[in-house]
């Protein structure tokens, strides 16, 4: 684990059903950050999520030294960011401004448009 650094990430029970868990996922795994995956059930929300994602109560939820972060987008954004997780010391977004705007972009588009696809074709296959 990264120092002193306690890392949690409440995800789905069922492993591989939320791209947006495996986006936070792959982005601990480039890192090279240990952390205890905290399985979430869709239909009976523990209290830990629903009082670190107060506004949304969805996973995923990455909890640093005791304090939340939501969102996957936003995970990844801080796993780059925030001092103390270097872990192996590659960075996730690129450092130059530019190809950090077209990173960011293109998350987005993921986000917005593949990601529901995603999910949309999963409610179906029933």
């Amino acid at each position: 684990m990264a120092g002193d650094a306690e890392l949690k990430l409440l995800g789905w029970w069922a492993p591989g059903v939320s791209p947006y868990v495996l986006r936070a996922q792959m982005a601990l795994a480039v890192k090279g950050l240990s952390y205890e995956y905290l399985p979430e059930d869709r239909w009976s929300k523990s209290d830990l999520l629903v009082a670190s994602n107060p506004v949304y109560k969805k996973v995923p939820v990455l909890i640093h030294d005791g304090r939340p972060v939501c969102e996957s987008l936003h995970i990844v954004e801080y796993l780059d960011d925030a001092p103390g997780l270097a872990g192996n010391g590659t960075s996730i977004l690129p450092a130059d401004p530019y190809s950090h705007a077209v990173a960011r972009f293109w998350a987005a588009y993921v986000n917005d448009k593949l990601f529901p696809s995603c999910t949309g074709i999963l409610k179906t296959a029933k």
